[in-house]
């Protein structure tokens, strides 16, 4: 099986009314760890790499390694999908390296910091629009914006989602997908208390855009007992809340199809690691801390995709390649 469009992923997310998630990647280990999930539980899967990512791994690795996972789990839907795109030639290179799906951050300005006007966010949107269903790869656009800062994005402002808005957003750009800013936050300090999250957003652009796949970024959930393996291995972060599994459930009922997980993956592999050298002090060999790393991502997504409710739905469809997908859009 060749990589997967995300457009399909989520269309058949919609019609059984689950989510997916889409897990940020940066090296082999986290790609291993997630596939293990996938394989193990069924589901389908959206890798995804940030621009921070990218430039981490040189580009073209994380490609072969996505290319590699797909080898190695030919059963399994993947698509691999490009987070926070901030420009058009940002869209092209992702594209032009495989990528099935990218997402064109139009809310930010290209410096990923300062909000952008409603105009100018359909006008980046939709010139990536054009450009990604020439190839058949999927879009994802962004109303609104998330708190916090995460990879170096953000502005660190919260403006909510307005659902008239996001119908005509989805009109004017023809993207696949959409981002809601609903009160969630990038970055692990996320909420002090349990956040309340703005169902009613979701529910009335779902009313109005049925068939768009919604989104939550910033949805990781930040488990205490991630933190409390890191402080008790020497570590200082401080405790904090994410978002709830239950708040996320609720979202997918109402209409996300695709939910963003990252700091929780992190969280997970630095514990691991924390842990690890603390009880094999004299261990030196990469690929016993990287083991356990791996094995903790694994748990971790393993749990999400269960909680999601994707497990299971690998093998509910056969799917559509880039070409069939660009005969679809032209």
């Amino acid at each position: 099986m060749a990589l997967v469009i995300m457009k399909q992923i989520l269309d058949e997310a919609t019609k059984s009314n689950y989510g997916v998630g889409a897990f940020n990647v940066n090296n082999m280990e986290q790609i291993q760890g997630i596939m293990k999930a996938a394989k193990e539980v069924q589901s389908p899967v959206i890798v995804q790499a940030s621009r921070g990512a990218l430039k981490y791994t040189s580009m073209y690795y994380i490609k072969h390694m996505v290319a590699a996972a797909v080898e190695d789990n030919p059963d399994i839907p993947i698509a691999l999908h490009l987070d926070h795109g901030n420009s058009l030639q940002t869209c092209k290179e992702a594209i032009a390296l495989g990528f099935t799906s990218v997402m064109i951050d139009g809310s930010l300005k290209e410096d990923s910091k300062t909000p952008t006007a409603f105009d100018e966010n359909v006008e980046i949107t939709k010139a990536v629009v054009e450009y990604a269903h020439r190839f058949g790869v999927t879009v994802e656009g962004e109303l609104g914006t998330l708190g916090g800062i995460e990879d170096g994005v953000g502005s660190g402002i919260v403006k909510l989602t307005d659902p008239d808005e996001a119908a005509r957003f989805i009109k004017l750009t023809g993207v696949d997908a959409l981002a809601l800013a609903i009160g969630t936050s990038h970055g692990a300090y996320k909420f002090k208390a349990q956040p309340t999250l703005a169902m009613d957003i979701i529910s009335a652009v779902k009313s109005k855009c049925p068939a768009t796949p919604l989104v939550m970024h910033g949805s990781s959930s930040v488990p205490p007992e991630l933190i409390d393996i890191i402080n008790e291995y020497g570590g200082r972060l401080e405790h904090t809340m994410g978002v709830p599994i239950a708040a996320i459930q609720e979202a997918i009922k109402l209409g996300v199809k695709k939910i963003n997980v990252d700091t929780d993956g992190r969280l997970a592999m630095t514990g691991a690691i924390r842990k690890f050298f603390a009880e094999n002090p004299s261990e030196f060999d990469p690929r016993t801390y990287f083991g356990a790393a791996r094995e903790a991502v694994y748990r971790v997504v393993r749990g999400k995709m269960i909680d999601f409710g994707s497990a299971g739905h690998a093998r509910d469809y056969e799917p559509i390649s880039l070409e069939e997908a660009k005969m679809y859009y032209n």
